[in-house]
């Protein structure tokens, strides 16, 4: 499971990877998806790389990010007693392994799948280019733990 934070701007964009961005739910800057690690995922990330930044997430951060920045319907936030209420899950650490572990998706729990995010504290490195060159954009790993901290 992917963890995908869009990190730059409309301006310019070319239709087709407009058409992406949109497909991923990603139509703001500093808004995150979580997506699944499939071959038509991988190839949306790579069309729409130069735009985003994605990596490996994992329970712990998920929890938190849900905790902090997520909400379900009617734009409330998502406590431990709405998912004990509507879910099999007595929390959100539980609902977050679940998720992960792909035996629930958070639409099914009428949880919106998109995470408003603060821009990082401290900023972005350069974005306008990749990880590997010191930038911003593109596949980072298990490094999108420091950048979605810095977010939340």
């Amino acid at each position: 499971m992917f963890l995908v934070i869009r990190v730059r701007g409309t301006t310019g964009v070319i239709k087709n990877i407009a058409d992406t961005l949109d497909m991923l739910r990603l139509n703001r800057i500093s808004h995150a998806v979580l997506v699944e690690d499939t071959p038509s995922y991988n190839g949306m990330l790579q069309k729409a790389k130069d735009y985003i930044t994605w990596g490996e997430i994992d329970a712990d951060l998920l929890a938190e990010i849900i905790a902090k920045r997520g909400k379900f319907t009617g734009n409330n936030k998502v406590t431990d007693e709405y998912v004990a209420e509507n879910s099999d899950y007595k929390n959100i650490d539980e609902l977050a392994k679940a998720v992960i572990a792909g035996e629930v998706k958070l639409m099914d729990l009428d949880i919106k799948p998109v995470f408003r995010l603060h821009p990082p504290r401290k900023g972005y490195e350069d974005i306008r280019l990749s990880v590997k060159e010191g930038g911003s954009l593109g596949y980072r790993g298990e490094n999108i733990k420091d950048l979605a901290e810095r977010m939340l």
